[in-house]
């Protein structure tokens, strides 16, 4: 990966390029929340090259995908050619057009997450839902590298999260980290009612390629920790909230 490379994927995240077990799962829980609304109009907002778009509208979902990224963008175009680059702050489209909105672990890195999720609302019509991911402070590693010294470091680094905010925002000013009450504020005095609100392991795939049953043993057990109290050291945050 290049310096280039790097500074974009500390930017803006890294999407998903392979489909996988854990991509695959995640599209199960957005079809299964979704409900009919899989094939109404729906927007992949912050779609990366395409991939959930694809999947998206296989499941016969009018779909249209929105990335900040040019370059993604551009990319994206090759599943669909209802692919558009904005920034999630500031939607293109009109109030009240979509049924299902995905954000997959986006907001995290948009410059203002609040604006982000009141654009989705927007957008929203009512009885529509939002389905959305996004990283858990409680997640005993930061998965998106951190700076030190001026210089960007990619990869896993553990224990990051559990710092006081303030040293932790230091290290990792390029991403936000989420509890559950900075999840709550992001909608206080908009229209909606929560439908779900939990927290995910991951499904680990690159650890399963390396270490065969023993990675898949490991996956078990973290997914069943997801129906404890100690799914409080989950992945990621799911979220679902419907328009009122």
């Amino acid at each position: 990966m290049t310096q280039r490379d790097f500074s974009k994927a500390a930017l803006r995240g890294e999407p998903s390029y392979v489909w996988r077990a854990g991509q695959q799962r995640r599209l199960d829980m957005i079809v299964k929340f979704a409900g009919e609304r899989i094939r109404g109009k729906a927007l992949e907002n912050g779609c990366g090259v395409g991939m959930y778009v694809e999947k998206m509208a296989g499941l016969g979902a009018d779909v249209i995908g929105l990335e900040y990224d040019f370059e993604r963008a551009r990319d994206a175009l090759s599943v669909s050619k209802k692919i558009f680059n904005a920034a999630g702050e500031f939607l293109p489209l009109p109030s009240s057009t979509f049924d299902l909105i995905l954000s997959h672990e986006v907001i995290e890195h948009v410059q203002n997450d609040r604006s982000a999720i009141a654009e989705m609302v927007r957008v929203l019509k009512v009885g529509g839902r939002a389905v959305i991911f996004c990283p858990n402070r409680g997640y005993p590693v930061e998965t998106h590298g951190i700076f030190w010294n001026g210089k960007y470091y990619f990869g896993n680094k553990p224990f990051v999260n559990y710092l006081p905010r303030i040293w932790r925002d230091k290290l990792a000013p390029h991403v936000r980290v989420y509890s559950r009450r900075d999840m709550e504020k992001l909608f206080e005095g908009l229209p909606v009612k929560f439908i779900e609100r939990t927290i995910i392991f991951g499904a680990y795939d690159n650890i399963i390629a390396r270490t065969g049953v023993f990675g898949k043993i490991i996956r078990a057990v973290l997914q069943l920790m997801e129906a404890t109290p100690l799914k409080i050291l989950g992945l990621s945050h799911f979220w679902v909230v419907e328009k009122i």
